[in-house]
């Protein structure tokens, strides 16, 4: 439907443009090639004026702010990234009438994940912004943008899974928290960012076609066996018969404690997985198990490693009689396999009673990491340990005792993958730290406080701002479990303390350092 403007064509072609406006819209009336042309005033890079540009030749308007540049007849950004809105022009009785009619749903609904997945292309979380806006101004939940992203980058991950996917559920549950609609889309574009920034400049490593019959045990071989191609079948024949990852978790869960896998990463995502396609629906379900199956199978078995392999034996040993008595003191500063053993030794407790001696045990050791670790120069590559060491031991527990609500039998594993990470993290550690200034006094209060702290959080790389918020995450999580848990106020302070320190995230010198050394060393 076309609306008049007020303005004659002679008017535009005497003054080379004119600007009109129209319910809040701005319409800039261009002359140039013996024709009107209609475009959006606001320069979609970051809205400045476009009657403000110069109109060079070949019907080429350039925003003079930062030299963006587009092609009149289409819209077209010839330098820069997003096309700018066009409008088609009539002439009735010399003036000049523009159609404002939005288009349809669908047709803008293309338009934004098309413009999406070249903002994936260029990390361009501007941009990755205003497609989701667009989206939802169109009518559509702005969550599509991430059903979409997931599954347009999943052959760009080579091995499966990563960080971007499982923060993703976390970052859904702040958005739904939001205060304001400016932070609920702060908290959307957070995993669309993760996902470009790990994406970038990546091959592609398409996942093996076919789909076969869901079978507990023949998923579980394959993904012991490192068979990718049929753990991917299986897999895919999960989704065909439309099961539900509740249904699946018993057997996903048992695949990611098969092993130490991945230190803890395995059984972490394998719950956030969960999570995110409850979160984003079954339309998302297909690439996020893919990309999980992926993983899985490629995963680092880390229980074969020297430091570790005292954790076949130690399972080896669990045969539920164990009574020693699980206080927090008795897991603290020892050796990977003292921690074991120890372990081993209150296998018959209730296991709740045990997880919580572990995880306070973990919160003491979280609390009283010794920093000057982290900022060393002169360690070699083993000790390169940093505040992430640490805190995967609370979302590896968490992540645990989610799995083991469905698979009561991988208790004895959790545990002890458990001692795993407080065996070795204790070298890293000061006792003699005074800690008192991390205590926190008002839990909900401190929780609300970093809560908001995250939708602002000013920190460049992606990973550790999700790792933030997995932290916090799994605090929260597991508070509400239990919240008279004798761990609890020492988690509560060692959490305190990882939000509130800095973390040294360039390490040159020691880069370089264990560089000269290892090249030395070659022979």
């Amino acid at each position: 439907m076309f609306t008049p403007t007020g303005v004659s064509r002679d008017a535009v072609v005497r003054a080379g443009h004119k600007l009109v406006r129209h319910d809040g819209k701005q319409i800039l009336l261009v002359a140039a090639a013996d024709r009107v042309f209609a475009i959006a005033n606001r320069c979609p890079h970051e809205g400045y004026p476009l009657s403000e540009g110069t109109l060079g030749p070949g019907c080429v308007l350039t925003c003079n702010w930062h030299n963006w540049k587009f092609d009149l007849t289409s819209g077209a950004a010839l330098v820069g990234r997003d096309p700018v809105r066009t409008y088609a022009v009539a002439e009735r009785a010399g003036e000049l009438l523009v159609d404002l009619a939005q288009p349809p749903a669908e047709v803008l609904r293309a338009s934004a994940l098309a413009g999406l997945d070249k903002a994936l292309d260029d990390v361009d979380r501007p941009r990755l912004a205003r497609e989701t806006a667009r989206l939802e101004r169109a009518g559509f939940d702005a969550r599509i943008a991430l059903v979409h992203a997931f599954a347009a980058r999943n052959d760009r991950l080579e091995d499966g899974m990563i960080h971007a996917h499982a923060a993703a559920a976390d970052w859904l549950a702040l958005a739904a928290r939001a205060p304001s609609a400016e932070a609920r889309l702060a908290a959307l574009l957070e995993p669309l960012g993760h996902l470009a920034w790990d994406t970038e400049g990546g091959g592609e490593f398409p996942y093996a076609p076919g789909v076969a019959p869901w079978d507990p045990e023949a998923f579980l071989a394959a993904v012991e066996a490192e068979d990718e191609p049929a753990a991917l079948a299986a897999v895919r024949g999960a989704v065909a018969q439309r099961l539900s990852y509740a249904a699946l978790m018993p057997t996903l869960g048992a695949a990611a404690l098969a092993h130490y896998a991945d230190f803890g990463h395995c059984a972490i995502y394998t719950f956030k997985a969960g999570q995110l396609i409850e979160r984003l629906g079954g339309a998302v379900a297909e690439p996020v198990l893919l990309a999980l199956t992926r993983m899985l199978v490629r995963a680092t078995r880390e229980e074969r490693l020297p430091e570790f392999r005292g954790y076949a034996t130690a399972l080896a040993a669990w045969d539920d009689t164990g009574d020693a008595p699980t206080r927090v003191a008795d897991f603290v500063a020892l050796s990977i396999d003292d921690t074991l053993r120890r372990t081993v030794a209150s296998s018959g407790r209730p296991m709740r009673e045990l997880f919580d001696a572990l995880l306070g045990a973990a919160a003491w050791a979280l609390l009283h990491f010794d920093t000057a670790v982290e900022r060393a120069t002169d360690n070699p590559i083993a000790d390169n340990v940093g505040w992430l060491d640490f805190t995967h031991a609370l979302t590896f527990a968490n992540a645990g005792r989610h799995i083991c609500a469905a698979r009561p039998d991988l208790w004895p594993r959790v545990a002890l993958q458990l001692a795993l990470f407080l065996g070795r993290n204790r070298k890293y550690v000061r006792a003699d730290q005074d800690v008192a200034q991390w205590r926190v006094a008002d839990r909900a209060g401190f929780l609300e406080r970093e809560r908001l702290a995250l939708y602002d959080h000013g920190i460049v790389e992606p990973i550790i701002a999700c790792h933030r918020l997995k932290v916090l995450t799994a605090l929260e999580d597991e508070l509400d479990a239990a919240p008279d848990a004798p761990w609890a106020d020492a988690m509560c302070a060692a959490v305190n303390r990882f939000l509130s320190s800095p973390m040294k995230r360039h390490h040159g010198l020691r880069i370089a350092a264990q560089a000269l050394d290892f090249v030395a060393k070659e022979g």
